[in-house]
C-alpha cells in the first residue's frame, strides 16, 4: 500500500512543540514498523513547517528515519512522487533520510 500521489493540505491547525511530539507516542498497526508508522502520520497531520520539526525530535528520540514499508521501501521513497512534498522530502534528507 502506498500513499496517495499528493498531499492533502492541512489548514489552520498550530501545533506547538508539545503537540509535535505528541506524535511520537501513537502505536503502529499489526506489523508495521513502528518509525515508518510515526513519519506517515506526521506526513498526513501537518504542515511542512510542523513536520520539519517532527524530524528532530523523531531523530533525537533514536527513532529510524530509514525504516521501511512492508514493501522495503523508506517514507522518502514513498513521498518522491509528491507534488507538494518538496518540504517533506527536504526536511527528511536534511535529517540523513535515504
Amino acid at each position: 500500500m502506498s500513499l496517495k500521489k499528493d498531499k492533502q493540505k492541512v489548514l489552520g491547525e498550530f501545533f506547538d512543540d508539545a503537540r509535535i511530539k505528541s506524535f511520537l507516542i501513537y502505536a503502529a498497526q499489526d506489523d508495521q514498523d513502528p518509525s515508518f508508522y510515526l513519519l506517515e502520520r506526521a506526513y498526513r497531520g501537518m504542515i511542512a513547517e510542523n513536520f520539519a520539526s517532527f524530524i528532530t525530535f523523531f531523530v533525537e528520540a533514536g527513532k529510524d528515519i530509514n525504516a521501511t514499508n512492508q514493501y522495503g521501501e523508506t517514507f522518502l521513497e514513498t513521498i518522491k512522487g509528491h507534488t507538494a512534498g518538496e518540504e517533506y522530502r527536504q526536511a527528511l534528507i536534511n535529517a540523513g533520510a535515504k
